[in-house]
């Protein structure tokens, strides 16, 4: 079973991923390829220099991220020209290494799978965590260098709540619910989608 897991900025996807990798499924994270891709000596770079020039490549050959983040949030634009070059590479990598796994679950951590539109058609299930957007803004807070503004610039790039619990197959609500408790319907999910799932509590 092939499973695409999305969620917005600060839903908790991250959390949930982790309990799906527990329970024993293959997680195959399209950020840490995406990372890899933009990464000095990565197969990314060469495109995006071309595209973007110097001023987008640090120092040291990688991705001056923070950069090009405040670019794509402020010029549509730059964000599809960014997309048009990682995508193709990014969904490269990502079957590879679906073909290579072994585990009866396999979850795809995409989190622009609704916004792609690309996704649902390689997935069987629509995995999205879900919360209030005040709670998203609330969490990412609380990650160093971000600001209100920042917060509600990564939100208003995304898909809508609505847009993706439309595209999901299950929706996990993770908005005041204690951690134990999300972990017991990951693991409740992940035995019915066909993982062998450990104990619980």
């Amino acid at each position: 079973m092939r499973v695409g897991l999305t969620g917005g900025i600060g839903s908790g996807k991250s959390t949930v991923a982790g309990f799906l990798r527990e329970a024993g499924a293959t997680l195959i994270d399209t950020d840490a390829i995406s990372r890899a891709l933009t990464a000095a000596g990565g197969a990314a770079m060469p495109a995006i220099h071309q595209q973007f020039g110097a001023d987008f490549v640090g120092v040291n050959g990688a991705l001056d991220r923070d950069r090009m983040r405040g670019l794509a949030f402020s010029d549509p634009a730059a964000k599809r020209q960014l997309e048009a070059i990682l995508h193709p590479l990014i969904t490269v990598e990502a079957q590879a290494q679906a073909e290579t796994a072994t585990a009866r679950l396999v979850v795809f951590d995409v989190p622009l799978l609704v916004e792609s539109g690309r996704w649902r058609a390689r997935v069987a299930r629509v995995l999205v965590v879900d919360c209030a957007i005040e709670t998203q803004i609330e969490r990412v807070l609380q990650r160093p260098g971000w600001t209100r503004e920042r917060v509600m610039g990564a939100i208003a790039a995304q898909a809508s709540r609505k847009a993706r619990r439309a595209a999901a197959d299950a929706v996990l609500h993770n908005d005041g619910i204690p951690l134990v408790a999300l972990r017991n319907e990951v693991l409740s999910l992940a035995e019915r989608w066909g993982c062998e799932t450990i104990a619980r509590p």
